[in-house]
C-alpha cells in the first residue's frame, strides 16, 4: 500500500476556562466534534497555517500564545495509508469576523470536561491534556 505523508497545523482557542471545539464528519461520515485543522500550503509555516485554518474554520482571528508539540497518526484514505503529522498552536481569540467555512458544521465553546466528553479521538484528548497543563493544571 502507497504512504502519503501529509503535514497540517491547527489551533485550540481558549477563552475563560473552555475551548472552541468544531463539528465536522470523518472520512467515514460520521459527525465528530475536533478542533480546527488543516494542510500546509506551500510555503506556508505551520504558525501561518493554524493561524489561517482557525480562521476558516471558526470564524476567528486568533492569537497565538504558544506551541502545543505535534501529533503524529495514520489512516488510511482511497487506498493510501497515510502519516500525518499535526503541529498544535494555543491560541486567545481576538475577533470574530466571520462565519465558519463550508468544511465546518457548527462551532462551539465548552469547558474542558465537556471537550474531553466529546472529542473522539485518542491523539484529540491527549492534546486537550496538554492544554489543562498549559493552563495550569486539571481544569
Amino acid at each position: 500500500m502507497p504512504v502519503v505523508h501529509e503535514h497540517s497545523a491547527g489551533g485550540v482557542l481558549v477563552e475563560d476556562g473552555r475551548v472552541l471545539l468544531v463539528r465536522t464528519k470523518n472520512l467515514r461520515g460520521e459527525e465528530i466534534w475536533t478542533f480546527p485543522k488543516g494542510l500546509l500550503e506551500p510555503g506556508e509555516s505551520p504558525r501561518e497555517a493554524a493561524l489561517r485554518e482557525v480562521f476558516e474554520e471558526t470564524g476567528y482571528e486568533a492569537e497565538i500564545l504558544r506551541p502545543l508539540g505535534a501529533t503524529e497518526y495514520w489512516f488510511v484514505r482511497e487506498g493510501r495509508k497515510v502519516r500525518k503529522r499535526v503541529d498544535w498552536f494555543l491560541m486567545r481569540p481576538l475577533k470574530r469576523v466571520k462565519d465558519p467555512d463550508w468544511e465546518v458544521d457548527g462551532v462551539e465553546w465548552v469547558s474542558l470536561g465537556e471537550a474531553g466528553r466529546r472529542l473522539r479521538y485518542r491523539s484529540d484528548r491527549a492534546l486537550l491534556n496538554r492544554v489543562r497543563e498549559a493552563l495550569g493544571g486539571n481544569r
